[in-house]
């Protein structure tokens, strides 16, 4: 099979210099120096976690003897899918948000798991189906906007509002682009729903520092006025270099029941 990537295991990270491993480690704490004073800290430290939980997460990623991690299916309507016996975590986003990209970043320690990437934005029509072990299900949702697929409303409404073994939705924004119209109608729909969800910021390692500390500042405000479900933290990552891949494959765990416990680092 295929090698994993450099600085896709933490081991790697942990030998780099200390600037740089925080960078990839916790690359919205890197950003915090140039804010302004008096600007609120608090939600860009909400989720901490220390080493031990970073490590003990990654070992859900990498598969094993005993510990496969398999593409199960794909459905386009709700008869379709997969049973919900395993807690679920969905990946939502515009067309070329670099959703597929991102998955195969997260399970780029697993290099047997096929993450389709296409070079033509909306490739994904279906909802994918990926099982981690008996630890949970990631599903990879097609993207909306740009050359959506058709039902695409019907299909993810109606998965969102039924299917009961979601714990959290991840919503994919475009750190380069920041929030558009299209994501707004996302926000209401799960806003509408009451389901929990997150913000990542994809592709930051294309948008300059002050587009990203502004895209930054921005959301951060639009979570705190406008939303009631959106956990007030952002996560920022670059499926390229793996910044904030690491940070997220654990918050995976955490919210999947699968890390109880985080300690602060």
């Amino acid at each position: 099979g295929r090698s994993p990537p450099a600085l896709a295991a933490l081991s790697q990270v942990l030998r780099l210099e200390r600037s740089r491993r925080t960078g990839i480690v916790f690359p919205l704490q890197k950003l915090e120096r140039y804010l302004a004073p008096g600007v609120d800290m608090a939600p860009f430290r909400l989720f901490q976690p220390g080493l031990a939980a970073l490590q003990r997460a990654e070992t859900l990623f990498r598969s094993g003897s005993g510990h496969a991690i398999d593409y199960v299916s794909s459905a386009v309507r709700m008869d379709h899918v997969p049973p919900s016996a395993l807690p679920e975590v969905c990946f939502i986003g515009r067309s070329n948000v670099g959703k597929s990209s991102l998955i195969r970043a997260l399970f780029s320690l697993s290099p047997e798991v096929e993450v389709r990437v296409s070079k033509t934005p909306g490739h994904t029509k279906k909802m994918n189906f990926f099982k981690v072990g008996k630890y949970f299900t990631l599903v990879d949702m097609p993207g909306y906007g740009y050359r959506a697929p058709q039902d695409f409303v019907e299909m993810v409404e109606a998965y969102l509002q039924e299917r009961h073994s979601l714990k959290r939705s991840f919503l994919l924004v475009d750190g380069v682009v920041g929030l558009q119209k299209t994501d707004h109608i996302a926000v209401e729909m799960l806003e509408e729903f009451g389901l929990p969800y997150v913000m990542v910021l994809t592709k930051i390692d294309r948008a300059s520092k002050g587009v990203l500390l502004k895209n930054v500042l921005e959301i951060k405000e639009f979570v705190k006025e406008k939303t009631q479900g959106c956990f007030p933290q952002l996560f920022l990552v670059s499926s390229l270099e793996f910044s904030g891949v690491h940070l997220l494959r654990c918050f995976i765990a955490h919210v999947t029941g699968n890390l109880p416990t985080v300690e602060a680092s």
